[in-house]
């Protein structure tokens, strides 16, 4: 059994860890909230803008476009790894890791390049052996749709330039606080809308064409993706970060507490020594 000592040393330091995953709660709480919010305005925007690229593809050949090249085989792909700078947020940053080497040790006739976006995807993926060729980890110091439309046109670039067959995000999407689901998303090519050639689309006049009007709102699309992608990465973090400073502040409390019952019972046995020994010695005087 410990001693005395030992034990108010393990007490105090438990006390000073559940005080900093406590703050660290409340401080993942407040961002939570913002983060969601940001999430929560911008989809509506994101599905409307699809559903706009939907009507005006209905009746144009999906297959035209810088942007919507497919080739039959796959030779080279990007993956765009989104997490975070920081840890201490559960399995969140490991969720991507482990789904950016499953979709590459999937695909072993692929050549696959990442893109981290974030500190703890960018060291872990470096170590695995996989070829990071770019970084992007201080945009989350100014996350701002113009920052990431910055990253989103570098992306069509290269896609456009023929250096990749296809781009695919890899992040985490906000449900809740507790719940954040894993996506491997296809950026591009861009994706063939289902229904699109359906009986639903209106009947339209364009002004300009509507082959003008998609050259502009398909660069547009994909960076409201990326930027979509980012927030919800955002939003997923804070959640994950505040469930585990939950449950670390609550693991810290019952092991507190077992520690103060260990610690009461070495105390009570030590003074029951005490007593013992005062009445061996004041029976040996009285013999």
């Amino acid at each position: 059994m410990a001693n005395l000592k030992e034990l108010r040393n393990r007490i105090a330091s438990v006390g000073s860890t559940k005080q900093i995953t406590s703050a660290m709660k409340m401080v993942s709480a407040a961002k939570l909230k913002r983060a969601q919010d940001a999430i929560v305005r911008m989809r509506p925007y994101a599905e409307k803008l699809e559903e706009i690229l939907m009507n005006l593809s209905a009746s144009l050949d999906s297959s035209e476009g810088v942007y919507a090249r497919k080739v039959e085989v796959e030779e080279k792909v990007l993956l765009v790894s989104i997490a975070s700078n920081r840890g201490l947020a559960g399995a969140f940053n490991a969720n991507i890791v482990k789904a950016t080497s499953l979709e590459i040790n999937s695909n072993p006739n692929v050549k696959f390049d990442v893109i981290a976006i974030g500190k703890k995807p960018n060291e872990v993926l470096r170590i695995k052996g996989f070829n990071v060729i770019g970084e992007h980890n201080k945009i989350y110091d100014d996350l701002s749709f113009d920052n990431v439309a910055e990253v989103a046109i570098s992306l069509m670039e290269h896609f456009k330039n023929g250096t990749y067959d296809r781009i695919s995000l890899v992040y985490n999407q906000f449900k809740n606080a507790a719940v954040q689901n894993v996506m491997v998303e296809q950026f591009l090519p861009v994706r063939e809308v289902e229904g699109a050639g359906n009986s639903n689309s209106a009947d339209y006049i364009y002004e300009p064409a509507k082959e003008e009007i998609l050259e502009d709102l398909i660069p547009k699309s994909l960076k409201t993706q990326l930027f979509k992608a980012l927030l919800d990465s955002n939003a997923s973090e804070h959640g994950a970060r505040m469930t585990a400073m939950h449950k670390a502040t609550d693991n810290a409390t019952e092991l507190q507490k077992g520690l103060k019952l260990e610690y009461n019972k070495a105390r009570q046995a030590a003074i029951t020594n005490e007593i013992l020994e005062i009445v061996g010695g004041a029976e040996a005087l009285a013999g």
